[in-house]
């Protein structure tokens, strides 16, 4: 018998023979797709362990609900496997729950063996360049979450009236999403899960030509070929990609050398120009123009509206070698404007702070080793926080897929068996008992997944008159009321 399966087996061991007397608290914070696999993981490698999953939002699954393109359905099929694991007899989910508010992280670390941190990115970068607090400016990840009803954006007004152009600045997948659902036909839309308040703003838009502008060229777009050959695929579309831009250099060559993703990627924007430049323009067409070598300088102010964007000054970038293969993107000194009435940045999401935790603000993650945190000493030393974990997006950063967080899962699960074969936890804890009676003792309103079982149905039984897979509830008050209804 291996080291490692016989210490798996003496864990198990351990938690299993007297589960009444020795279980395993366990507080997930986060109920996307890094705390769904992480209490599948535990509940699946620990018999003794007792997970409690907990969320700011009354509705579960994260990025899932909220951040996948509605056109997208069958990503979300992984909510299957995350409901069966909220329903499995060792498994909690507490909705409306919010750390930093209803509950500090040291009252949670208290209250349980384990804590891990699981919460995701609800946050922004920023570019730092004037005008950026200017009206008409979004990030993608607002956006995202207006048409996919998240409560908190849901009245979010982007402007799609006042000029037939919208500039996204980044052109990864998400930028890619964001220009999807500006160019799709809305009949299409229509049969989604989109909000009903976004379906309708873009039923009435005016947005006719999208830029997706990125600092380097098309051998470095970070973007998959999946999401390429869809929104390159919409119907009544034309694609415009300068000539000029599609030219390779000896670097470009040997970076998809190294990479048949690169490689692949350069192939369908290329043909995707060489079909675009043999098609007679319609004027009724919708135009998805990929602008490259370019970055923001600043936005440019309306004349007519005090206030509003109404462009975007961009400066022309040249790539030099960073080394080890890389090419990094740098300004040549000559500037253009780029004229439009929205502006959507997709340069990526941040997490964010909780008092009491470790956060490297420059990284916007928790300071970590192989999924531990770690906090400095006075000292200036590094230790680990017992019992305290992160994973997902709050490890390592907003990359990656969601099956990304599979792994991660798995990783956090290993450090967690490691420590209990070290004695780490020998304490006893309250676990949902002391969580309950703290939640009831100031007077939080959780939503449990009965709770979501009510929304869920409420919202499919709305969507089924309208052919809709469901029609989504997107106030707090509505999402509370139906998680309470009888």
């Amino acid at each position: 018998m291996s080291r490692r399966y016989l210490a798996r087996y003496l864990v198990s061991r351990y938690f299993s023979s007297s589960v009444s007397s020795r279980p395993l608290h366990v507080c997930i914070v986060g109920s996307g797709p890094a705390g769904f696999y992480t209490a599948d993981k535990l509940l699946k490698a620990h018999e003794g362990a007792r997970v409690d999953i907990i969320d700011r939002l009354p509705t579960p699954f994260g990025l899932v609900r909220s951040g996948v393109a509605p056109d997208h359905p069958e990503t979300k099929i992984a909510i299957n496997q995350f409901s069966r694991v909220a329903q499995h007899e060792r498994c909690s989910f507490y909705g409306n729950v919010k750390l930093g508010s209803d509950l500090l992280l040291s009252e949670l670390r208290d209250l349980y063996h384990v804590v891990v941190l699981a919460y995701g990115a609800e946050s922004d970068k920023d570019l730092g360049i004037p005008g950026e607090s200017l009206s008409g400016i979004y990030s993608a990840r607002e956006f995202v979450w207006w048409y996919n009803g998240h409560p908190d954006y849901s009245s979010l007004k982007p402007d799609l009236k006042s000029s037939d152009t919208a500039v996204i600045l980044g052109q990864g997948n998400v930028a890619l999403d964001v220009a999807r659902i500006l160019l799709r036909p809305r009949t299409e839309l229509a049969s989604t899960d989109i909000a009903r308040h976004a379906l309708s703003a873009l039923e009435e838009s005016s947005i006719r030509k999208v830029f997706l502008v990125g600092r380097r060229g098309p051998v470095q777009a970070a973007l998959t070929a999946k999401e390429l050959r869809e929104v390159l695929g919409i119907k009544n579309m034309h694609i415009r990609i300068k000539e000029t831009d599609l030219t390779v250099t000896p670097a470009d060559e040997e970076e998809m050398k190294n990479s048949r993703i690169r490689k692949r990627i350069y192939e369908l924007l290329s043909k995707a120009a060489a079909a675009a430049g043999t098609s007679e323009s319609d004027p009724d067409q919708r135009e998805l123009h990929f602008v490259f070598f370019r970055q923001p300088d600043r936005f440019l102010e309306s004349n007519e509206r005090k206030g509003h964007v109404s462009g975007v000054n961009l400066e022309k970038t040249i790539l030099e070698s960073a080394g080890s293969g890389k090419q990094l993107a740098v300004g040549t000194g000559e500037f253009e404007d780029l004229n439009c009435s929205l502006v959507l940045k997709a340069i990526g999401y941040k997490s964010v702070p909780i008092n009491g935790l470790p956060f490297d603000h420059k990284k916007g993650v928790v300071p970590n080793v192989r999924g531990r945190v770690v906090s400095q000493t006075v000292e200036g030393l590094s230790q680990t926080e017992r019992g305290l974990y992160v994973c997902g997006w709050l490890k390592r950063g907003p990359v990656g897929i969601i099956a990304t967080n599979l792994y991660c899962a798995e990783e956090m699960v290993g450090r967690i068996s490691e420590d209990i074969e070290e004695g780490v936890f020998t304490s006893s804890k309250e676990g949902s008992k002391g969580l309950m009676q703290l939640l009831e003792k100031r007077e939080v309103k959780k939503v449990d997944f009965s709770g979501w079982e009510k929304i869920d149905a409420k919202e499919k039984q709305m969507g089924s008159e309208k052919n809709k897979p469901r029609e989504k509830l997107v106030t707090w008050e509505d999402l509370l009321a139906a998680a309470a209804a009888n």
